[in-house]
This record gives structure tokens, C-alpha cells and sequence, in this order.
């Protein structure tokens, strides 16, 4: 199978993660308090794995310098259209309970928290593709990592479009929509990179790495803090030990 459609399927593949957590949202209550435990966990395993699969390989492939302007720039451009968001009612997207907003709430709030999902994914798929480029097959400790994270993602954030009234072609809408964008960036980001030197796919590796750590910060991380409170910390630990100790078995 070519590698270009290797990394579709794969991107495609953890993006349905979200649709997953999106289904058991809709037709299961889970206690909020176990969704925010599993956005913990899901949150240790991204940093863990931004850590040693992205951060560090881009360091080593393409140079202190190029890593660190990368990370930055991923960072800043997440924000910045997160704050773009969230006048439009996507601040809350991943949140379970009553905090987002209807549309009879804010106009085009449905558009932005979708919008603000796609920001969330992208990146992710993005680094999945790029992790085919080096011929030893897709980086498993990433793939477990963003599936494992994309679950408890797609189920708080429908959890809270269902309580904010939206309804099942919405919230299966957007995310299944979603899946395939996510395999679509996957693919692109593999096609467009096979070609380039080391400095550039470390360059690329270490901007999507940026804005999932900002993601995790901004979004992840405050969900399971509402609900989990001080077992936060502890849960993420274990989201990092695990995914470290994959990726270490692994190699």
C-alpha cells in the first residue's frame, strides 16, 4: 500500500476517535467526573508523546534553533486563532456540562466550535503523516496518543453540544466530517513533506507540536481540572508514564 494512502488511513483512523467518544456521549451518560479523568489521561499521554516522539526528533533531525522558532510559532498561531474562536463561542468546546453556548446563544457558534474542532485535530493528523516519511512505518506511541486523547475529546465536547441542544446530524456531523479532514491532513501533509530536507520536517514537526501543547493547555487540561480537581496532576502523570514507557518498549 502506498505510503501517501498509509498516512490517510491512519489520520482517518484517529480521527474516528472522536467520532467513538462522540457515540458513547450521545447514547451513554458518563459522569462528568470520569470524562474529565479520561481528558486527563488522554492529556499526559499527548504531552508525553509531543515530548519524546516530536519535540526531541526535531531537535535531533533539524537543529536546536529550528526546533525551538517551530514550537513557538505553533504555539502563537494556535492562540491566536483560538482567541479568534472564542469570540464566536468556541471557547468552550470541549467542555461537558452547560457552558457551551446554543446558537440561540450566540450566532455562528455552531460553525465556530466546529471550526474550533478542526483547529484542535489538524495538527495531530498532521504529525501522523509525517511520521511515515521516514519509512519505518506510522509512529505508534503518536497514534495511541492522539486516539487515546481524541476519545475523551469527542466525548465531553458532544456531551456539551447534546446539553446545548444541538442535535445528532450536528454533533455526528461535525465530527465524522472531522475523521475525514483529519485523514485528508494526514495524507496531504505526507505528500507535501516526502521531499523535504530534514530542516523542514522538523521545522513543520515542531509547529504542530507547539499548538497541541497549547491545545492540551488550553482546552484539555481546564476541562479535567473542573471535574477532577486535584486528581488532575496525578491522572495526567499516569497519561505520561504510560505513553512513555510505549514509546520506550517500542523502540
Amino acid at each position: 500500500m502506498p505510503q501517501w494512502l498509509q498516512a490517510g488511513l491512519w489520520g482517518t483512523a484517529a480521527g474516528g476517535a472522536l467520532v467513538v467518544g462522540a457515540a458513547v456521549a450521545w447514547l451513554v451518560r458518563v459522569p462528568a467526573v470520569i470524562i474529565a479523568g479520561i481528558m486527563a489521561f488522554g492529556a499526559g499521554v499527548l504531552i508525553s508523546a509531543l515530548s519524546f516522539e516530536l519535540v526531541d526528533e526535531a531537535e535531533r533531525s533539524g537543529g536546536l534553533l529550528p526546533t525551538a522558532v517551530g514550537f513557538l510559532a505553533g504555539a502563537c498561531a494556535y492562540v491566536a486563532a483560538n482567541t479568534l474562536l472564542a469570540r464566536y463561542g468556541a471557547r468552550h468546546r470541549k467542555r461537558s456540562g452547560d457552558r457551551q453556548p446554543s446558537e440561540g446563544d450566540i450566532q455562528g457558534s455552531g460553525t465556530a466550535i466546529a471550526v474550533g474542532a478542526l483547529l484542535d485535530g489538524v495538527p495531530e493528523s498532521v504529525v501522523l503523516g509525517l511520521s511515515l516519511l521516514d519509512g519505518r512505518g506510522v509512529g505508534i506511541a503518536v497514534l495511541g496518543a492522539v486516539f487515546i486523547s481524541n476519545v475523551p475529546e469527542g466525548l465531553s465536547s458532544a456531551a456539551g453540544m447534546k446539553q446545548a441542544g444541538r442535535g445528532a446530524p450536528y454533533v455526528f456531523g461535525v465530527w465524522g466530517g472531522i475523521a475525514l479532514v483529519s485523514g485528508l491532513a494526514a495524507l496531504v501533509g505526507h505528500l507535501t513533506l516526502q521531499d523535504a530536507s530534514p530542516a523542514t520536517v522538523s521545522v513543520i514537526t515542531a509547529v504542530a507540536a507547539g499548538a497541541i501543547l497549547t491545545m492540551v493547555a488550553d482546552t484539555m487540561i481546564p476541562e479535567a481540572f473542573e471535574r477532577a480537581h486535584l486528581f488532575t496532576g496525578l491522572i495526567a502523570t499516569l497519561g505520561f508514564l504510560a505513553s512513555f514507557t510505549v514509546e520506550r518498549l517500542g523502540a
